[in-house]
């Protein structure tokens, strides 16, 4: 008979909470691995000598336990040998890299979830690991030291809706450097108007960031109600944001009236500026100087110029623009289904979560409420 040691390397499967399904041992492994090491950092990478014989410092906190270097299966099991002060410690710890409190409490789940598993008599576990390392897994996160779910909203609340000036500013800020760039007979110019054009098209879209550079030019649609747009009535979006477990997401986002500016803007781009790149045969709308697709990190960073150009807050970043659509369309009048569909929400309270309406639009929609009623409020007051 094999022991529990082999069936768990060989046939084993547990149930990953972030997939909702079961999954190999060895994803599962990575998985967790991924979510304690977030939670308790390793000493810096060695690349010298001096460093390999080097130790950290008191000052850089407590580092994690010698159990816990160990490499393979046994890794596995040492994490929920670790006590709850020190996967707590560093829960809860500034130090580095901030951990989001959702993206803390998605990691808690893993290990709690596993650690239910690893301490399932059931499975023979705990006889295991005291034979092989003299200590029993035990659970770590319980109701009185895990974080609760009190909120929402639980972003970071200086991220907002850019106003409609602010807007115009980035926009403004984004051609500058076109000029600029010109002006000062540098490289870089083309580099600038693709920039320009992109974050023009997150905002008229609504579009998060992956959904914007895995565009492909066939994915520009007309759209027969709206044959003023020409070919740039819709944007067919094929790579949205997936469900946990799921393939991502699509749907198509319509041009609307208020943002029929991108129409010329996508004209020029598709007609005369990027043709400049020499893209040959790749498919992809926004083109890097050496002839590939548009990064993340580059879209990042195009906003992160202009932002800094136009003087915003640094706090903003590009998702704020996706932010500053649903905002604008629920001002511009649309109905709140046609913004969830347009932005690819499934539930309307994210919609809602999105939306940060102006105290201008408020009073505005209050004085028409008020004039409505203005009949029946004359007449209870006589």
């Amino acid at each position: 008979m094999p022991t529990a040691w082999e069936r768990l390397d060989a046939l084993l499967t547990v149930l990953d909470p972030t997939l909702g399904e079961f999954i190999a041992f060895e994803r599962a492994y990575e998985h967790v691995e991924k979510a304690f090491s977030s939670l308790v950092p390793t000493a810096p990478a060695e690349s010298s000598r001096a460093s390999r014989s080097s130790r950290p410092s008191a000052a850089a906190g407590p580092q994690m336990p010698a159990e816990l270097a160990a490499t393979g299966s046994d890794r596995l099991v040492r994490v929920a040998i670790a006590g709850t002060s020190v996967v707590s410690l560093y829960l809860r710890s500034e130090a580095g890299r901030p951990i989001a409190v959702s993206t803390a409490r998605g990691y808690e789940v893993v290990l709690r979830l596993f650690c239910a598993f690893v301490t399932d008599t059931r499975y023979g576990w705990a006889a295991e690991c005291l034979r092989r390392f003299g200590q029993a897994p035990q659970q770590i996160f319980h109701e009185w030291n895990s974080i609760a779910h009190v909120s929402e909203y639980e972003g970071d609340p200086r991220r907002r809706p850019l106003t409609y000036d602010e807007v115009q500013l980035l926009f403004d800020a984004a051609d500058g450097r076109v000029e600029g760039i010109r002006a000062k007979r540098r490289k870089g110019a083309l580099a600038a108007m693709r920039d320009a054009a992109l974050l023009k098209a997150v905002y008229a879209y609504g579009l998060r960031r992956q959904e914007a550079c895995r565009l492909d030019l066939a994915d520009l649609r007309h759209n027969p109600k709206a044959a003023l747009f020409g070919r740039f009535g819709a944007v067919f979006v094929r790579y949205g944001k997936a469900s946990r477990g799921g393939a991502p997401k699509r749907r198509t986002v319509l041009t609307v009236p208020e943002m029929d500016w991108i129409v010329p803007v996508l004209e020029q781009w598709v007609d005369e500026v990027r043709p400049l790149f020499v893209p040959g045969q790749h498919p992809a709308l926004w083109m890097t100087e050496r002839r590939g697709r548009l990064s993340r990190h580059c879209a990042n960073e195009a906003f992160a110029h202009a932002r800094a150009a136009a003087g915003l807050p640094a706090e903003l970043d590009l998702h704020c623009l996706r932010h500053s659509y649903i905002t604008h369309l629920v001002e511009f009048g649309y109905p709140e289904r046609f913004v969830q569909d347009q932005v690819g929400h499934a539930q309307a309270s994210t919609t809602a979560l999105y939306t940060g309406v102006s105290d201008e639009f408020r009073t505005r929609l209050l004085a028409r409420a008020l004039e409505a009623h203005s009949d029946e409020l004359g007449m209870a007051a006589a």
